[in-house]
């Protein structure tokens, strides 16, 4: 069972620190869910997570199969089964969703098998995408469109969560999936995410609000407050927070916050 661990995780964005010693651990097969007010680092430690050049890691590490993926380049963390859903997908005009799941599925096999893998057939990709995509009950006709040119908030959404379900990492970061989302979007693409739990895939949700944790029931929730995990507990303490907001947690932890 594959394990992802954060020591001591600091990061910065030119001259400003975030992220202030991040501790966290995300196993397969679990739910995690972290939460926090704007500002206090959420984002950030998805992006840091995945190798965005942007952010300087000025200590700590984050280990998953025995490395330091902090040594590894943002293509070299996918292969190793890390995945990334973006709060603001990019449009990329010309290349349809299913063009480009089938790029990035055989991108993975290579690396994984070496460069003799000759890659995924297109009959074989048709019938593992058909699958998918009835899996997720999302219509066939979504993956000849270009990849999230003119979609809604949802339906780019439900994009990510379709290459999810095709990559099949062991790790997936949701960055404010919910963002965007009316009720109806947010319960179609948490029913995806659902439908991709199990043994295999170990999710982190970051989140805002409490809403998408009443559709995606995490195992474990974490609060962030000025770049460090304050508290730790079940799904209750979403719920807790939702009550009575962060106010609370200021003053329990204020010796250790800056």
């Amino acid at each position: 069972m594959s394990e992802l661990v954060i020591r001591n995780l600091h990061a910065k964005i030119g001259e400003k620190e975030i992220l202030k010693g991040v501790n966290l651990n995300i196993k397969q097969g679990e739910v995690h869910a972290l939460m926090g007010p704007n500002g206090t680092g959420k984002s950030t430690l998805a992006y840091v997570l995945m190798g965005h050049p942007n952010y300087i890691v000025t200590e700590g590490e984050v280990f998953f199969k025995d490395q330091n993926i902090l040594e590894l380049e943002p293509d070299q963390r996918s292969h190793l089964g890390i995945f990334l859903a973006f709060q603001y997908p990019t449009a990329i005009p010309g290349v349809t969703l299913a063009n480009f799941l089938r790029a990035a599925l055989n991108s993975r096999r290579k690396a994984v098998a070496g460069p003799e893998d000759k890659g995924i057939s297109i009959p074989e990709f048709r019938r593992l995408l058909k699958s998918k995509m009835e899996l997720l009950k999302m219509d066939q006709s979504f993956a000849g469109r270009y990849l999230n040119e003119g979609f809604s908030g949802g339906e780019k959404k439900r994009a990510e969560v379709l290459q999810m379900a095709t990559l099949q990492p062991e790790i997936a970061i949701m960055d404010e999936t919910d963002s965007g989302l009316d009720i109806d979007a947010l319960r179609v693409v948490s029913e995806g995410v659902n439908a991709l739990r199990g043994p295999n895939l170990g999710v982190l949700v970051i989140t805002h609000y409490q809403r998408i944790l009443n559709y995606i029931k995490p195992d474990y929730v974490h609060i962030m407050l000025e770049g460090r995990v304050v508290e730790s507990g079940g799904p209750e303490l979403a719920l807790h927070l939702e009550e009575h907001g962060y106010d609370w947690l200021r003053e329990k932890n204020e010796a250790a916050l800056p």
